[in-house]
């Protein structure tokens, strides 16, 4: 079986009417990508697209990254997908970019729901105690108006991302949905009920993923203390990460504000044999290019250890660094027993924080160049 390569996409790079009431008429990321400094010595920034700076609802342009990604060997587009107590957020880059692009039957796309608290951190000051915008807890009524959505718009296209014909779905802090729908037995409950829509639509089931960490960055996130017994209660199919930092310390002091991305990659290849011997379901592994979120902070303030966004910063995260890593995950992928091949990548275009595959002003595709030296045909 091919090994997906799925590339989590974070779809704040065109306008959305949230956006324009938190932050003016027509505002998007782009504004922190374009003002980003460097804060200390040796911190490269900013780090600037070659394509320059594009709004991903134009189908046009998504035609251009969908080429550009099957070209390198990227299979999936896994969108973080929002949604909240009074509806979605950040769902044209989606909608109307990659469905509506003429070439979309060129990739698959998979959704991450991102249930996670949206904070004002765009940019945040030196204080560091952002307000929250949209409470990521959203109640039942909520998540099953989310989820019939799914299953009737994105379920049933042709390229979303199954495996043995079930939808792939992920969900970003399991412990903040477990809390949300009132403990393990509800939430439990809330799920079957969700696969039994699956199954009424048609599809033989729901192939439902949990993201799971060693440790919180964002301020607010809930992690599960005991990922194993998690993915058992609520019956997932599979388990994997958003980021190399979930599972290395960028919050701790030392060296600060440096971080080697070898040291990064060291510790999450140990999670990977960690989950793969303890989650009892298949663990895919997850590779980032990189992390720097400090363009979500006040360009004039210090650079302090403050906690999220004033973290350590990865250096050394060549191409060649990056294609290691690849390569070391497709021997693990290799290794497991397990029938679904796949690995996800942070991220196909995580500006602000660091992480991305499009190409920039320095690499041009290097680190797309990587991925299709390790996983092209």
């Amino acid at each position: 079986m091919k090994t997906e390569v799925a590339a989590y996409y974070f779809p704040q790079f065109h306008p959305d009417p949230r956006n324009d009431a938190w932050h003016g008429q027509g505002w998007t990321e782009w504004e922190l990508v374009n003002n980003a400094t460097p804060r200390f010595p040796g911190h490269r920034q900013p780090i600037l697209p070659a394509w320059g700076c594009f709004d991903e609802s134009d189908p046009a342009w998504a035609a251009k990254e969908i080429d550009l990604a099957a070209d390198h060997g990227v299979t999936t587009f896994l969108f973080d997908y929002y949604w909240y107590t009074d509806g979605p957020f950040l769902e044209d880059a989606l909608n109307r970019g990659f469905l509506a692009a003429p070439n979309s039957h060129r990739m698959k796309f998979a959704l991450m729901w991102a249930n996670h608290d949206w904070t004002n951190i765009h940019p945040t000051t030196f204080r560091n105690k952002p307000e929250v915008l949209a409470p990521g807890r959203v109640g039942l009524p909520a998540f099953e108006r989310m989820t019939d959505r799914i299953i009737r718009d994105h379920f049933s296209r042709p390229n979303y991302l199954t495996f043995n014909g079930c939808p792939y779905f992920m969900i970003y802090e399991v412990g903040t949905f477990i809390s949300d729908m009132g403990g393990l037995p509800a939430a439990r409950a809330v799920l079957d009920r969700f696969r039994e829509k699956v199954i009424a639509a048609g599809h033989p089931g729901l192939h439902l993923v949990a993201s799971v960490w060693g440790m919180s960055v964002l301020q607010g996130e809930v992690k599960i203390s005991d990922p194993a017994q998690v993915a058992r209660e609520l019956n997932f199919q599979s388990c994997t990460s958003y980021a190399w930092v979930h599972h290395f310390h960028v919050n701790s002091p030392e060296n600060f504000p440096f971080a080697k991305y070898t040291d990064a990659a060291e510790a999450n290849y140990k999670v990977w044999e960690k989950y793969a011997g303890i989650l009892g379901v298949p663990y895919h592994p997850n590779v980032s290019m990189g992390w720097d979120p400090s363009p979500r902070t006040i360009q004039s303030d210090r650079y302090e250890n403050r906690g999220y966004p004033f973290t350590k910063i990865f250096m050394e995260n060549t191409p060649v660094a990056f294609r290691d890593a690849l390569a070391k995950a497709k021997a693990f992928i290799d290794r497991q027993p397990f029938a679904e091949k796949m690995i996800t990548i942070n991220a196909w275009n995580e500006w602000t924080e660091g992480s991305y595959l499009l190409p920039d002003t320095v690499h041009g595709n290097a680190y797309l160049e990587a991925i299709r030296d390790v996983f092209g045909d």
